[in-house]
């Protein structure tokens, strides 16, 4: 399993920071576990869905207080978006997201990372993306966690900070 985590500086040590951080530290202890990454690996498998990779670590997720495709959460917007998790953390929150098949191709990850920005109530993303992805059998893997990562990072440099306040990505 891999992990990038990305903070915006102002809020690195915060009470926030380090609530939201040992949430994140737990979903990835239980994503890291042999068990859960051969699972993941599994699912990450041409013609699998990303409902395949939740069912890996969803009860792990519910323990830590996420809750399903919270509704209400983008209702100042006229759009049907949805996180696939959620959790509520006082004024903040943290949008879980996990994705496969389409992750870059589709620019999944960066619809993540925007959702995250237009949510009143999360300032936090945590992305679950595979590794290496395969559309089919016989086509090369694409390095996707890497894809996501430089994408991503360029938001976490002071002049490009957005309302998301950290980025954690995990890979496998």
């Amino acid at each position: 399993m891999e992990r990038a985590d990305f903070e915006r500086a102002d809020v690195v040590g915060s009470p926030e920071h380090q609530a939201v951080r040992a949430i994140a530290d737990a979903l990835y202890e239980h994503l890291d576990s042999p068990e859960a990454t051969a699972l993941i690996r599994a699912a990450n498998q041409p013609g699998r869905s990303s409902a395949d990779v939740q069912n890996v670590f969803l009860e792990e997720a519910r323990q830590l207080g996420f809750v399903d495709e919270s509704k209400g959460l983008f209702s100042d917007y006229l759009s049907a978006l949805r996180p696939d998790y959620f959790i509520s953390l006082g004024d903040t929150g943290i949008i879980l997201e996990v994705e496969r098949g389409k992750t870059t191709i589709n620019n999944m990850d960066l619809l993540d990372f925007w959702k995250c920005h237009i949510c009143d109530h999360a300032h936090y993303l945590i992305l679950l993306v595979p590794t290496e992805l395969r559309q089919n059998p016989t086509m090369s893997p694409r390095n996707e966690f890497a894809t996501v990562r430089k994408r991503l990072a360029t938001f976490f440099e002071e002049r490009n900070y957005t309302n998301v306040r950290g980025l954690f990505l995990f890979g496998d």
